[in-house]
């Protein structure tokens, strides 16, 4: 088992459950709120690690009563926290409300998460690593300069643009395996996605820009990958009844990466990652809709 390593986002999740999403201008009753601890990396953290994967969380807490939970939360999971530092001020939040139909809206407060710097990153963090995993709910800066990092020692970036943002030239080559959703793809590629072929020619796009992977999750359609070795893989969604999306792309990519951690091939490790996510869909929350991977592999085999 090689280690992984997660740079990015803490949050504390403040989750309203609605009927449904109010119009603009709009005042409805929510059915209550609960807080849950979140955030991009921190969820890929935790989903590496209950997937199996050897788990060291790099980032920033704030120094408000939300930063000691949220250390809490990651160490209880099994995250090594031990490169984690406190910023003066509010942690990451974010305001989270979900629909009974299982969607979500969200807004973040950056926090702690924004006041990140490159210097702040230890490189010890690194050491014996084999993957990285990126998102971008931290500063741009500390996101390229663990690239070049890995570069240079030889280690491999799975990186997801979410929130959605454009991709510099340069940073393409950067990249080992880069993670997107529709909406993501779109962005990132400039090729609107809404089918599997729409997600196969942004992936070639991708790969022509220098990435070396890509994969592209379509929802209920399932996900379309391209690997380094130009080969397609295209796998089926799970059928379950979603009760909350929230975390269910990070879900993905941290058992994703726990799987090939673990020397899964490709193929299996897509097939492992979309089962995770498809759990994850059917609990409530963030960390806690993430399964362990007794649980993953039990549902695949009640699956076929």
């Amino acid at each position: 088992m090689s280690k992984i390593v997660v740079v990015g986002s803490i949050n504390m999740d403040i989750v309203n459950e609605v009927v449904r999403f109010p119009e603009p201008g709009e005042t409805i009753h929510g059915r209550g709120t609960s807080y849950q601890p979140g955030g991009k990396g921190a969820n890929q953290a935790v989903a590496s690690s209950l997937a199996g994967g050897e788990t060291v969380m790099a980032g920033a807490f704030g120094d408000d009563a939300f930063g000691g939970v949220l250390r809490s939360s990651l160490r209880e999971h099994g995250v090594d926290t031990t490169h984690m530092i406190t910023k003066q001020g509010s942690s990451g939040l974010a305001f989270i409300t979900v629909s009974d139909s299982g969607e979500n809206q969200i807004i973040l407060s950056a926090g702690s998460n924004g006041e990140l710097t490159p210097g702040d990153i230890s490189e010890a963090a690194f050491v014996g690593a084999a993957f990285v995993l990126l998102q971008n709910e931290i500063p741009p800066e500390v996101n390229l300069r663990v690239m070049k990092l890995c570069a240079d020692h030889g280690i491999k970036v799975c990186y997801n643009p979410a929130p959605a943002a454009t991709i510099p030239a340069e940073v393409f080559p950067l990249i080992d395996t880069l993670v997107v959703n529709e909406t993501e793809a779109a962005v990132v590629s400039g090729i609107r996605v809404c089918t599997a072929e729409d997600a196969e020619a942004a992936a070639n796009k991708l790969r022509q820009a220098g990435v070396a992977n890509v994969i592209v999750t379509l929802g209920g359609n399932g996900v379309y990958a391209l690997d380094a070795a130009g080969v397609s893989h295209r796998v089926p969604a799970f059928r379950v009844e979603a009760v909350d999306t929230t975390a269910a792309g990070d879900t993905f990519i941290g058992a994703y990466a726990a799987a090939l951690a673990g020397g899964h091939e490709v193929a299996e490790a897509l097939r492992f990652a979309s089962a995770a996510a498809a759990i994850s869909v059917t609990r409530q929350g963030a960390q806690s809709s993430i399964p362990q991977r007794e649980e993953i592999e039990r549902f695949l085999r009640e699956r076929g």
